[in-house]
């Protein structure tokens, strides 16, 4: 499948970890370096039953961006495919998807029922991806305000601003990319 990026992935990101250089303040979490920001909030998200890290969660003003890079070849991309299998999954769980024009180019708007305090309530979410030379990248935004156009290019700017690490591990396409804590946190 074609890789979906937006034309100016290798200028305004989110990079490939060969375009930073090695001056560029970034936190190290192996296949995923993050830009600190003072009024960024990041959180290592753990699979209960592995101990495994899955994911790192951006947080800033309320509004949410979870992180995952997955391995890719030279030549597909995988959004497209992506996006199709979680459209599918949120439909069969009674949700609602759109594929949509966002900032980055196409992107899933999806609308799932949750239960808060005893009261069901629609949650909005957007899903969206990059697919970068021998990765592929996805963003998960949530937030009470995705709406908002500012804020939402707020949180594309923040996802854009990521680099990833593709390595050497001979990973098959669509495998998780290692997500490991930087040296020095515990």
């Amino acid at each position: 499948m074609e890789k979906l990026s937006p034309p100016d992935r290798a200028e305004n990101g989110p990079f490939d970890v060969s375009e930073i250089g090695l001056l560029a303040p970034y936190l190290d979490f192996g296949s995923l370096r993050v830009s600190p920001q003072p009024e960024v909030a990041i959180k290592a998200d753990v699979e209960d039953s592995t101990k495994r890290i899955v994911s790192i969660t951006l947080e800033t003003a309320g509004h949410r961006i979870q992180l995952q890079a997955f391995a890719a070849s030279k030549v597909d991309g995988l959004w497209a495919a992506a996006m199709g299998a979680i459209e599918e999954g949120v439909k069969a769980q009674g949700g609602l998807a759109d594929q949509i024009q966002g900032a980055l180019g196409p992107e899933l708007r999806v609308q799932t029922t949750v239960t808060e305090n005893g009261q069901k309530m629609l949650r909005e979410s957007r899903f969206i991806g990059v697919d970068g030379p021998k990765w592929f990248l996805r963003g998960v935004l949530t937030g009470p305000e995705l709406y908002s156009e500012a804020r939402y290019l707020s949180l594309v700017a923040l996802f854009r601003s990521v680099a990833v690490s593709r390595g050497e591990l001979p990973l098959p396409p669509g495998d998780l990319l290692p997500i490991t804590l930087p040296v020095g946190n515990e």
